[in-house]
């Protein structure tokens, strides 16, 4: 039975203090009412190891949003995964759109963050999608089944059982477009043929796959309806508890 995720990505928001009050909320919030799917929170680096004292124990997981492509060194300002995982992080995303597009993360600087965050423990988010132009195209499955093969179908079968796909239509992030729930569906159930073709049936069938892209409380359940939609990577709606707890509870019958 794959596992049933919501995750939150902060992105570039919250200093320490308003990140600690968050993640001290939501532990308030999910203590007095137990969540029905995994829960995991993705903050910037300067939070993890003060928030992992607040998540440690309890039903939260918590990952950073990007880890360095090299082990170790002469790499100012970098993040290492071994560094990332002495926080008592659990997770990371990596490939996330805003990554490919503004610094310039091609599929091999990200097979090589993939195979270190796998090396150090961590459990990868990693994040595939299209453009508007590529969507219009008709070009999206094409995308997203090259990024699937060129940053990860070199793994094992054992190393790929420590990944979870996220589908983030770019054009919907931010912009207030969402995908509709059949679009993200079609995408998805294209994406577990893929990992099929790939790693087979039981791979395809394990590996839980977010929908990324303006999902909120109001559409939520919607989408996580879809039977190959396993939940969310959440952006603006992650920095509000009532919001982020919102979108939990569409797992709830």
């Amino acid at each position: 039975m794959r596992k049933k995720i919501v995750a939150g990505n902060w992105k570039m928001n919250l200093n320490l203090q308003e990140g600690v009050a968050l993640a001290t909320e939501l532990k308030a919030a999910l203590a007095a009412d137990k969540p029905n799917c995994d829960v995991v929170i993705c903050t910037p680096f300067i939070h993890l190891a003060t928030v992992a004292g607040i998540t440690e124990g309890t039903v939260i997981g918590l990952g950073a949003e990007n880890c360095a492509d090299k082990e170790k060194g002469a790499y100012t300002g970098e993040v290492s995964a071994a560094q990332v995982k002495s926080t008592g992080a659990q997770y990371v995303i990596l490939g996330h759109s805003e990554r490919r597009a503004y610094y310039g993360e091609t599929p091999e600087i990200l097979k090589e963050k993939v195979n270190l965050a796998l090396a150090n423990g961590l459990k990868v988010i990693f994040c595939i999608g299209e453009v508007l132009e590529e969507r219009e195209a008709g070009k999206q499955n094409e995308v997203v089944g090259g990024q699937l093969a060129d940053s990860l179908f070199d793994l094992t079968d054992e190393q790929f059982a420590n990944i979870i796909l996220a589908y983030e239509p770019v054009w919907a992030i931010g912009t207030g477009k969402t995908a509709t729930a059949e679009q993200a569906q079609d995408m998805h159930e294209f994406i577990r043929g893929v990992i099929a073709g790939r790693f087979g049936e039981a791979a395809a069938e394990n590996v839980s796959i977010l929908y990324g892209g303006s999902c909120k409380p109001s559409n939520a359940k919607e989408i996580f309806s879809k039977p190959d939609v396993d939940g969310g990577l959440i952006g603006g709606a992650a920095l509000k508890c009532a919001d982020f707890k919102g979108i939990i509870d569409a797992w709830k019958d």
